[in-house]
């Protein structure tokens, strides 16, 4: 049965029961502590009840362990857990799990968007939204019934964009790279350019992973889980030729091409344009050719044409050939 005492401006829950760790814990108000003793009672009963390190547990700690049992699987491991050290730093991991209420939440929320975009504190707040589940889920921390986290309106944003590389801003970035410190600058622009993969794909690429006979390359394992083989042009083909075989095509580091495809179009003034963009050039210029939404899919890896639509950047202008030949067609009738 447990116990509630208020000591020294806090209340001290007891919990004292034949086949159970002895629990004590103290929170600021009493409404919370009797909220902590009914679940962990109700779970004694069930038969549900874990100790989770017998100790009460902050929102630190299971954050650092998330980092090192979860974070550390997922293909974008290295962006979530530099987001999960900053988290450590700021005083919302000091509170304790059960004591996290939704304006804690807001706090930090206020924080992180005077440096950071919409799109990226909801990032922050997803991951720990999701450690809040894992820890009661799969690790047996008695949590409150409702996640605070759920209780939390996300910044909305529109990450739809329109930028794609000029013909000309093409030619001068290739121009540009010629003279890169990293000699491979050049033709790991040229393949992203030519054929939609993404620079993650292409930095794990081996020439294991190149059929030269059938023509065709596959990247492994790629962000919606599944491999993906796509044929080669002929430009593309010429280009990994060059490379001898390997553990990898390209042995960089994502950092490394980063900072020089940085330094290249910053020195010739290109401006609002990622790396990323140009898996959209390679869309956009797919469909302006002909191709269907199923071959571009294809190509692209998108599985559906919502997520594919994010990547296509036709601009009305670009349509004034096919409009003529609508009406050429009109005026035979």
């Amino acid at each position: 049965m447990a116990s509630i005492k208020k000591m020294n401006g806090k209340f001290k829950v007891n919990i004292n029961k034949k086949g159970f760790p002895r629990l004590s814990k103290r929170f600021l108000d009493k409404k919370t502590a009797k909220l902590w003793a009914n679940e962990i009672e109700i779970q004694m009963e069930k038969g549900e009840f874990q100790s989770f390190n017998a100790v009460p547990t902050t929102l630190r700690e299971v954050l650092i362990k998330y980092r090192e049992e979860k974070t550390i699987h997922k293909k974008g491991f290295r962006e979530e857990t530099v987001k999960i050290n900053f988290l450590l730093k700021d005083k919302i991991t000091s509170h304790s799990m059960m004591q996290l209420r939704s304006h804690h939440i807001h706090e930090l929320m206020k924080e992180l968007i005077k440096t950071r975009k919409p799109n990226t504190v909801n990032k922050y707040i997803h991951i720990i939204s999701h450690a809040w589940k894992v820890s009661k889920q799969e690790w047996g921390l008695t949590l409150p019934r409702d996640n605070p986290f759920d209780m939390v309106t996300k910044y909305k944003y529109n990450d739809q964009r329109d930028r794609i590389l000029t013909k000309q801003e093409y030619k001068d970035l290739l121009v540009e790279a010629e003279s890169s410190p990293l000699i491979q600058l050049k033709d790991i622009i040229q393949i992203l350019y030519l054929t939609g993969c993404r620079r993650g794909e292409l930095l794990r690429l081996s020439k294991n992973n190149i059929n030269f006979e059938k023509r065709t390359m596959t990247f492994l394992d790629t962000k919606n889980g599944e491999d993906r083989t796509i044929p080669i042009s002929d430009q593309v083909l010429k280009i990994l030729k060059r490379y001898p075989f390997g553990k990898k095509l390209f042995p960089i580091s994502t950092y490394r091409l980063s900072k020089f495809w940085r330094r290249a179009k910053e020195n010739i003034g290109i401006k609002d344009f990622r790396l990323h963009d140009l898996r959209a050039c390679f869309c956009t210029n797919a469909f302006l050719s002909g191709l269907t939404v199923a071959e571009v899919a294809t190509l692209s890896g998108h599985k559906d044409w919502s997520q594919l639509r994010r990547y296509t950047r036709i601009k009305p202008e670009d349509l004034i050939d096919k409009v003529n030949r609508i009406v050429a067609i009109n005026n035979q009738y």
